[in-house]
């Protein structure tokens, strides 16, 4: 499982935020920091700023800095972070088809949507 491309996508977005950062910026051509903060919500400035420098470093994430005062920072999907939208897409098509069929199942929603 070493050399598992799968291993290895997953192994790039793995971490709390990075899949939710991610998926905010594939409906947004760019957002500053604040923005994305909002919108990813509950992390910290700090985690955001972890997050996205570790992103960036694994080309998945582009910084564009615009060298104003006040800072004037936005954020992207480089042409390689794009890529993940179709997969993005598979997943949450898989996500909809396993809510039903345990919602079927059990008669109940799962807990994991009502967070």
């Amino acid at each position: 499982m070493e050399d598992c491309p799968t291993k290895y996508a997953l192994d790039l977005l793995a971490g709390k935020w990075k899949l939710k950062c991610v998926y905010v910026l594939t409906q947004h051509e760019s957002l500053r920091f604040n923005e994305l903060q909002r919108q990813v919500a509950d992390v910290s400035a700090v985690m955001l700023s972890k997050t996205l420098q570790e992103l960036e470093a694994d080309g998945i994430v582009a910084r564009r800095d615009f060298g104003e005062i006040p800072p004037h920072v936005e954020y992207s999907l480089t042409e390689a972070g794009s890529g993940v939208n179709e997969a993005l897409e598979r997943l949450g098509e898989w996500g909809h088809c396993m809510y039903v069929s345990n919602t079927k199942r059990t008669g109940v929603a799962p807990a994991a949507l009502a967070r």
